[in-house]
């Protein structure tokens, strides 16, 4: 027999973090496809308010970008640990794991990795976001720099080819973080229900179901507490988990 139960997964500073951040790339999104087609979209007025908008919101996404990478390279000491795949998930575990998202979740099989505090991503997620956050975004934050002081950079764009290869390189990257929107949101729909995943972003809390008698969460893997007993203990948890949850 199977029973829910919930976990503490996500603090809310992250929880404020990650929509903060959403929203700052889904309006770089579409501001940059009023840039890149304004005789097609004009969501924005003119052609310059959608520059300036997509400049401003670049601005804080490459602050919220960095206070991220303080935080869990210098507070929580975590990266590593949760971004950077091991020699087995390198190994087993991004076979297995893609084996469940094309092939056995269909079947109803049960997902092959249970997320705790500690071990928050499967090594899919490990691998996507290793290449979005510690590849990709800085680079399509260094290149959007070059592109907003083109006139004292210019000697430098030479050396790399010209202003067109830059915004070639910027406009492909920025195509990169569009498709993986489209792909975040679909695998966090791939939960025990559609919005299992989607609920720890709201609320802190994921629903794990388990096997019964194996209540007992593993070491370091923070509060897990029966389903009905939520509502009254979730400021308990957050107190509890302040001296060892480290998540994103």
């Amino acid at each position: 027999m199977k029973h829910t139960e919930q976990i503490y997964l996500t603090p809310m500073p992250v929880r404020i973090w990650h929509w903060l951040n959403a929203l700052g790339i889904v309006t770089l999104c579409v501001t940059a496809l009023q840039i890149r087609f304004p005789d097609y979209v004009n969501v924005f007025g003119t052609y310059k308010a959608a520059i300036r908008l997509h400049n401003t919101a670049g601005v804080v996404v490459s602050i919220s970008y960095a206070l991220w990478l303080i935080y869990y390279m210098f507070v929580t000491r975590t990266l590593v640990k949760l971004y950077v795949p091991t020699l087995d998930d390198i190994k087993y575990g991004l076979f297995r794991q893609a084996f469940f998202y094309f092939f056995y979740y269909f079947l109803g099989r049960p997902n092959p990795h249970h997320s705790t505090p500690d071990s928050k991503f499967n090594p899919m997620q490990k691998a996507a976001y290793l290449m979005i956050m510690l590849v990709l975004l800085p680079l399509v934050v260094l290149t959007g720099f070059f592109l907003m002081y083109i006139a004292p950079l210019r000697e430098i764009f030479v050396l790399v080819g010209g202003i067109k290869t830059l915004v070639s390189a910027h406009y492909l990257i920025a195509c990169c973080f569009c498709a993986f929107l489209f792909v975040h949101i679909y695998l966090a729909t791939l939960g025990h229900t559609p919005f299992a995943h989607f609920k720890p972003m709201w609320v802190g809390w994921e629903e794990e179901e388990v096997e019964d008698g194996t209540q007992e969460p593993a070491h370091g893997a923070g509060p897990v507490l029966p389903i009905h007993s939520v509502g009254h203990t979730a400021e308990t948890a957050e107190t509890a988990s302040t001296g060892g949850i480290h998540v994103s």
